[in-house]
């Protein structure tokens, strides 16, 4: 303990020091020495030959503002030499704490073995700062490395100990994609680690790492939340600046040593040796820059010429296609991106088994207001009416299929009489459905001139799209064309972002009750529908697929009929285009006073039930394998 509160002592004491205007990609090209037992290209170092690092050790600098710096990356592009300037610079010129984590405690001490001891001899202006390895010498181990000022602690992120065994102004979390999720029932090992950091105002966060699978992967989460920089450099040919991707790589015949890369501007070819002016001429572009994070991403595309060429990116792209296990490290290690797992769709069958009590076209007790949505076929249309509660918890009220030939107006009258329903409530009151969304794929004209004549805000022509970057995009207004006449500015079709609903909603269906019998936000309520309807609704999947290496996400079916999730997603998307995202408290209330029963006597509205076919399952034909 006392030699604990001597460290910090020490450290605490050496921050009220100015800092050096030195900053850190400076330090390295005047002091760093690249040992031979630890790189491939021993000597002196050269921020010229990888300029992408420059920021990136400079945002680590001390006279920078910034406090987290991450770093997601692909292979070969020196993201570990920038760890290791952070760590010479800091015991060499801004002496404090240090914590250095790797996934493990063996992996810890290799390091140490094979980069941070080599560092340190390498550098004659580090050698007698760090204490000689004694062996009854505890100043200078394995896992600590005492200096004037500070102390260098290095870690697994499997030991909860060593997470927690000191304060540090500056943490060095390398690969933290390979990290457990939990470390010895403690907790996160990450936020564990940052803990240390709490007591120091000018400190540091350095995270590393080559993510993993999306939706789990620590780096991807904390780039998506940091200023988000990519590394644009110009075209040889046209000089407009772009980031490298993936999918402007061409070669030829299965040959690797053919790549080159296509400016997506200009078309012009770019070949391998022009990589090195390039980078010597990009620089760092912010697409999140209201985020104080500083994070970067970067591909093995951009490793310096004679370190990763875009022909080895080639190679191990072909030796890895349609292998999905090494397909996956190629996406993780080569691209810098996370690999997408497919999308499996929650058991019809849990779903089944958990359905409600409640009566159909009875609005339960949370439900506050209705939307629908409406799936167009040639000779049918099939709805769903939801409501609607607080945290977007719902409730199926019922679902229908309006039987004719869509081409005829007769099934569109019917759609119109039963649009304007009102169902009952359980407390008494009675309700309308306030926005009806409806698929415009299929009978698109007829679907225009449909919305066209519903009251105003009423009724929604969508589209869907797998494209979408939101659920719920801006209209746009379409001609419409009745009986050979085109009526401009006839009706607006919104696009929905079908990809986006479906992962929301599968998350929803996968939920389960909380402890104390409450229901989470975004819990989807069911009556007693037969199989038929939860075998639609988990119809899809999610998969990846990679055309010529670059990731395309894709929703297939599972089975050949699935209108019951495309109404289940209309009717969200109804739900947003009425503003339930941005609901207030005042407006929750306002729904909930208007189903007191003494507040709807005034309405004298007749609940309408024409009859219209309840839900029931089409003949099962043999030879659909899925089910």
């Amino acid at each position: 303990m006392a030699d604990a509160f001597i460290i910090y002592n020490d450290g605490f004491n050496a921050g009220l020091k100015p800092e050096p205007l030195m900053n850190i990609s400076e330090w390295a090209d005047k002091y760093r020495i690249l040992s031979q037992k630890a790189s491939a290209e021993p000597g002196r170092w050269r921020t010229s030959r990888t300029p992408y690092l420059k920021e990136i050790m400079d945002c680590l600098s001390p006279y920078s503002g910034i406090e987290k710096v991450v770093f997601m990356k692909g292979a070969q592009v020196g993201g570990t030499e920038v760890g290791n300037n952070f760590l010479g610079y800091i015991v060499h010129l801004s002496p404090g704490p240090i914590m250095m984590v790797m996934p493990t405690v063996d992996g810890a001490k290799r390091t140490s073995k094979t980069r941070i001891d080599p560092m340190f001899a390498a550098i004659p202006e580090l050698n007698g700062l760090i204490s000689t390895r004694r062996s009854k010498d505890a100043s200078n181990t394995t896992l600590m490395k005492e200096f004037q000022g500070g102390v260098l602690v290095l870690t697994g992120a499997n030991s909860a100990i060593g997470l927690r065994s000191m304060p540090v102004r500056y943490i060095f979390l390398d690969e933290i994609d390979a990290y457990k999720g939990d470390v010895e029932g403690e907790g996160d090992p990450v936020n564990l680690a940052i803990k240390r950091t709490s007591t120091f105002n000018r400190r540091k966060i350095f995270m590393v790492s080559t993510p993993t699978i999306q939706g789990v992967s620590r780096i991807e989460d904390e780039y998506i939340l940091s200023d988000q920089r990519h590394y644009i450099v110009p075209c040889p040919h046209c000089k407009n600046k772009q980031v490298l991707k993936w999918k402007q790589i061409y070669w030829e015949n299965k040959d690797p040593q053919t790549a080159v890369y296509i400016c997506e501007f200009c078309g012009g070819v770019i070949e391998e040796h022009y990589k090195t002016w390039m980078l010597e001429h990009g620089e760092w572009q912010r697409f999140n820059p209201e985020s104080k994070v500083a994070g970067f991403h970067l591909s093995s595309l951009y490793s310096p010429v004679g370190w990763f060429s875009w022909a080895d990116a080639v190679k191990q792209f072909l030796d890895a296609n349609k292998k999905d296990n090494l397909l996956k490290v190629w996406v993780n290690t080569v691209l810098g991106e996370t690999w997408l797992e497919k999308g499996e769709a929650p058991e019809w069958q849990i779903l089944f088994d958990r359905r409600e009590d409640y009566q159909q076209e009875i609005i339960p007790s949370g439900g506050l207001f209705l939307t629908a949505g409406a799936d167009v076929q040639k000779d049918r249309i099939e709805c769903e009416v939801v409501a609607w509660g607080r945290n977007k918890e719902s409730w199926s009220v019922g679902y229908f299929i309006i039987n004719g030939d869509t081409a005829r107006e007769s099934v569109w009258n019917e759609l119109t009489e039963f649009s304007h329903r009102y169902f009952e409530h359980s407390s008494g009151a009675i309700l309308p459905i306030s926005r009806f969304a409806i698929d415009s794929g299929f009978a698109t004209q007829q679907v225009y001139d449909w919305v066209r004549k519903q009251p105003l805000n009423f009724a929604m022509a969508v589209k869907g799209t797998d494209n979408g970057v939101t659920p719920l995009g801006l209209p746009t207004r379409v001609d419409l064309n009745i009986n050979g006449k085109k009526l401009r500015r006839g009706a607006k079709v919104w696009a929905v972002g079908t990809s986006i609903l479906k992962s929301e909603l599968y998350q929803y269906l996968r939920l389960t009750r909380n402890e104390d019998d409450s229901y989470p936000a975004g819990y989807c309520h069911f009556p007693k529908y037969d199989s038929e309807y939860f075998k639609q609704l988990t119809a899809e999947q999610l998969v990846t697929k990679v055309v010529r290496g670059y990731q395309k996400r894709e929703w297939q079916k599972t089975r050949e009929r699935n209108e019951a999730l495309d109404c289940r997603i209309y009717a969200r998307a109804a739900s947003i285009s009425y503003g339930i995202e941005q609901f207030s408290e005042a407006k929750w209330k306002n729904l909930e006073k208007a189903l007191i029963p003494a507040q709807s006597e005034t309405f004298d509205i007749p609940v309408k039930k024409k009859p219209i076919k309840a839900f029931k399952p089409d003949l099962i034909k043999a030879e659909d394998p899925y089910l």
